[in-house]
């Protein structure tokens, strides 16, 4: 691990978001290639993937980002905390606006529940953007805390950095899996099923470029930025992962999976931020 953080803290740091969040995808692909294994996923298995997924999300918003926006923030009293509140709004009316226009179906809905733009595509598309909404937020944080390591700001760490790929990562590996054995259900062939799996973590990659880059450009904007990724992270575990968990009487089962998913995110992000 630390032959990895050494290695990341001496690239252009656009080039380790990327990396970091190949690695992200990469765990996403190997959830989804499981469809090879396995006919069929308990429904309780799916519902504690899902609230895990939840968990880390949620943790990974304050330890890796509203604290370190937070800290890095000039002022003091209620002048620190202004631009994490905005950021934070922001993000959650930037996902807000997603979810109206982009067509996606979420895992556990009836297909007279897609939400977005009314649109012919197949319930596969719907459901492999539904899973893409999620990880726009997961990778424009990646990219935006990689840039402020490299923009040399107190309370980003390469460490930290490499905590929320890490647990992104973790997370994304079940999602690949929830994503792809639903489809294999309906019919689809394993293969495909494993294309569109995968298929939705790619945005990963683009986002964390798109973040660092902007830190970079306009050095100002961290403490926006990083609050922004938060607020996006969370309309996301409210609005679509913990309704996709109450559809079943699996409920308990998910709530623990957040519980596991919290402390794993919390432990990697104070172990090695």
């Amino acid at each position: 691990m630390e032959q990895v953080i050494a290695y990341l803290e001496s690239i252009d740091p656009i080039l380790a978001a990327f990396y970091a969040t190949i690695f992200t995808w990469g765990l996403t692909a190997a959830g989804a290639a499981l469809v090879f294994l396995f006919k069929t996923m308990n429904r309780a298995v799916l519902d504690g993937m899902l609230g895990f997924t939840g968990g880390v999300m949620v943790a990974a918003s304050f330890w890796s980002l509203l604290a370190p926006g937070i800290e890095m923030s000039p002022g003091e009293g209620f002048v620190k905390v202004i631009p994490a509140a905005v950021g934070f709004l922001l993000g959650a009316l930037f996902l807000f606006g997603l979810d109206k226009v982009l067509p996606h179906l979420h895992i556990n809905f009836k297909e007279s529940e897609t939400e977005g733009i009314k649109t012919p595509w197949h319930r596969s598309v719907l459901l492999t953007l539904a899973i893409t909404l999620h990880n726009i937020p997961e990778g424009l944080a990646v990219g935006v805390l990689f840039g402020g390591v490299a923009a040399g700001f107190d309370g980003a760490s390469i460490g930290g950095a490499v905590a929320l790929a890490l647990g992104i990562g973790l997370q994304n590996f079940p999602e690949g899996f929830a994503v792809a054995m639903p489809l294999r259900r309906q019919g689809l062939s394993r293969t495909k099923s494993f294309m569109f799996g995968q298929a939705s973590a790619l945005v990963e990659p683009i986002a964390a470029v798109i973040g660092a880059w902007a830190v970079l450009t306009f050095q100002p904007i961290l403490p926006y930025a990083l609050s922004f990724a938060a607020g996006a992270m969370i309309f996301v575990v409210v609005e679509e992962v913990i309704p996709e968990t109450q559809q079943d009487k699996h409920t308990d089962i998910a709530v623990m999976g957040f519980i596991g998913g919290f402390i794993v995110m919390m432990t990697l992000d104070v172990g090695l931020g």
